[in-house]
């Protein structure tokens, strides 16, 4: 017996069909790997010539021209037709080359084509170019770790999401010994060149990597990778060069996937409200875009709530005579009120559910969060410079740091100075939740920036919003409502007069959608009011029907949190996001040929139709500016944010009330569907980058 099942199992094991379900690779990403992104018209020339376009202006820190002074003088540099090269020119183009490549920073859908890309332009002109890829990030450079990319890699990971090929890390090269090394590797391994992707910290590291490398010979060259869409270039006239990052459109059509799946579960179920947290930090281009994706009930966009100003209070200061500075910008307190005003309007329609998307950084824009931040960011930093010492070494724990704070608000340090940290500070910082005031203490990231990952944004705000539901309740100020034509039917079936006990029991009793009085806030109280009305005396009970109308008028608020995140800079790229990034990794490879370096490739027209992208060069040196980092002033890409004068958050703006459909009107849910690579159906850009286009 047990010798016919090992033969049955064998037999099942070795079944064709078997194999082919449990096979590594599907026929998903078989049709992944066959397919061909579109090329740029002007790739297909024999020969490319890069072109200066001083026309494009920029204003450029003073700091950036000392630090970079053999790049501050780079144009942007347009990549055109090169028939017109001379025979010497052409030679060199057509050159054998060895190209270096590294990934730094998070994933991001569409990494493996710009290798993809840069690898197929450097064989195309030169068989005997070789392409290096650096393992696990900056690293692989500092540790001389490397792989030579081949034909069959390439193949395997085109159009595949993840950074998988070669791995990412974040180690940044700031230091004169770390550049001499990454030198070193590049001079082993005698590159040409050295192609950098990643986010504005890494074009950063691209900048200064160029400038050490120019008097070697080699170039540098930066691609802008981010899902977060917080890497835009625009000129001093606000010309477009740079309309967004790979990576993004791919991130937020696989988070809006899952948000539609929830707005689909909410109106399903309808008892929950489903708070998705998305990444973001600085800025809210993912929450924007999710939120035309998805048409979720409520959207947060930190910026607006950065921009926030409350009048009514600016005018009550003015009476005094007085300046009301508290007024300009939200607070944790007054953002809980608007959240709670939007549900219960909600709720009055019959819908005790929906779905809110929040950025994860969203509490970067809240006020007093904000001063919270940037006065422990300065004690931080302060303490590390005076005692040569790291301030979370020192203070391991939560009390031990939370003490030192004391300290400076009994000034009992730096009694000569005047107290960055007052009791005043002590008191409202102890107001907050244990986990979040050690949220704010955590260790920085590398880049100096506070780890809002680690802080559950969406609890924090969703606590106080629960706190106020409850006292709003209890006013008899949050009700659902019950639809009159169901309240009509539940009477008559039971033989009562709705028109009698509607004018006993509502406020509203000739609307669509009847809200119970707010006087009625328990069985008790709903009792007194037909008693008081003369419906039923003090000896009957309350009918049933009307007992179970209250029950269903008086809510319930449940929540489900979601962070999205890793999930979708892991997931496969876009029809869009391949496209877009092969024709980077293309731009590089072209800009490197013609003899640029420090300049980051990209694509201008993006937010247009694919026959209208051009091929770009833009200087990073001018990209640059001071910016605070631990404490200390650093040379750094500015971070692009929402523009709340933009096409598409006006529109965003306008829709929204839409959205919300908290006026007895049907939800507007839309359905994004699955992130694909090809099909009649599939998008060709950004909904964001289509409004702002217009």
């Amino acid at each position: 017996m047990e010798s016919k099942n090992h033969k049955s199992l064998e037999f099942l094991l070795n079944h064709p069909k078997t194999d082919h379900v449990t096979h590594d690779v599907n026929t998903e990403t078989i049709e992944r790997r066959s397919f061909l992104p579109k090329k740029i018209k002007l790739f297909s020339s024999k020969f490319t010539n890069i072109k200066d376009c001083p026309e494009y202006k920029f204003k450029h820190d003073t700091e950036a021209s000392k630090a970079l002074p053999d790049i501050i003088n780079n144009s942007v540099q347009k990549i055109v037709s090169g028939h017109k090269k001379s025979e010497s020119e052409k030679q060199n183009f057509l050159k054998s080359r060895n190209i270096g490549v590294v990934f730094s920073g998070g994933p991001a859908p569409g990494g493996h084509n710009v290798i993809a890309g840069i690898y197929d332009e450097a064989k195309k002109y030169n068989s005997d170019s070789r392409v290096f890829g650096f393992l696990f990030g900056p690293d692989g450079l500092l540790e001389s770790k490397y792989i030579e990319i081949t034909q069959s890699l390439v193949d395997a990971y085109r159009n595949i999401g993840g950074f998988t090929m070669i791995k990412t890390g974040r180690t940044k090269i700031d230091s004169e010994n770390k550049i001499q090394l990454a030198l070193k590797t590049c001079i082993d391994l005698e590159l040409d060149a050295l192609v950098v992707i990643g986010g504005d910290d890494s074009n950063t590291n691209a900048a200064f990597l160029a400038q050490k490398f120019k008097s070697s010979n080699i170039k540098v060259i930066g691609v802008p990778k981010t899902i977060d869409g917080d890497i835009q270039v625009r000129t001093d006239s606000g010309e477009i060069l740079c309309a967004i990052s790979f990576g993004f459109h791919t991130a937020a059509r696989a988070f809006s996937q899952n948000i539609s799946n929830l707005t689909t579960d909410a109106s399903s179920d309808i008892k929950y409200w489903h708070i998705c947290k998305v990444m973001g930090r600085v800025a809210s281009h993912l929450t924007l875009e999710c939120a035309f994706q998805t048409h979720a009930n409520l959207v947060l966009i930190g910026e607006e709530l950065a921009d926030y100003t409350d009048y009514e209070r600016i005018e009550k200061a003015e009476k005094q005579g007085k300046i009301d500075y508290t007024a300009y910008g939200i607070t944790l307190r007054h953002l809980s009120r608007m959240i709670c005003n939007i549900i219960v309007k909600r709720a009055a329609s019959g819908k005790n559910f929906g779905v809110m998307i929040i950025p994860e950084g969203v509490l970067e824009f809240i006020n007093e969060i904000q001063v919270f931040i940037i006065k422990l960011n300065t004690i931080i930093a302060d303490y590390n410079n005076k005692h040569d010492k790291d301030f979370h070494y020192t203070f391991v724990t939560l009390n031990d740091k939370l003490e030192y704070l004391r300290r400076l608000a009994r000034g009992m340090t730096d009694k000569d100075r005047f107290p960055i940290w007052n009791s005043r500070d002590d008191d409202l910082f102890n107001q907050l939740p244990s986990f979040f005031r050690k949220g704010l203490l955590v260790e920085r990231d590398t880049h100096g920036n506070f780890q809002f990952s680690q802080v559950q944004t969406e609890i924090i705000i969703m606590d106080m919003v629960k706190e106020y539901l409850d006292i709003l309740k209890e006013q008899g100020r949050y009700k659902v409502g019950i639809e009159n034509s169901y309240y009509k039917s539940v009477m008559e079936n039971a033989n009562l007069q709705p028109d009698q006990f509607a004018k006993a029991i509502f406020k509203n009793p000739n609307d669509k959608f009847l809200i119970v009085k707010e006087s009625i806030i328990s069985l008790k109280t709903l009792k007194q009011a037909l008693i008081n009305t003369d419906l039923i005396s003090s000896v009957d009970e309350t009918p049933d029907c009307i007992v179970d109308i209250y029950k269903k008028s008086d809510p319930d608020f449940k929540t489900q949190t979601h962070f999205y995140g890793y999930d979708g800079r892991g997931s496969d790229p876009t029809h869009f996001d391949c496209n877009y990034a092969y024709n980077l990794g293309m731009t590089a490879f072209h800009l490197i040929a013609n003899g640029a370096t420090g300049q980051m490739a990209a694509i201008k027209n993006l937010e247009k139709k694919f026959d209208k992208w051009e091929p770009i060069g833009i200087p990073i040196a001018k990209m640059m500016h001071l910016e605070e980092r631990k404490g200390k002033l650093e040379l750094v890409i500015e971070k692009s944010i929402v523009d709340l004068n933009s096409n598409a958050f006006r529109v965003f703006k306008s829709l929204r009330e839409e959205w919300l459909a908290a006026q007895s009107n049907q939800d507007r849910y839309r359905r994004p569907g699955p992130v694909r690579f090809s099909g009649n159906a599939e998008e060709d850009r950004p909904i964001t980058l289509v409004l702002n286009s217009i």
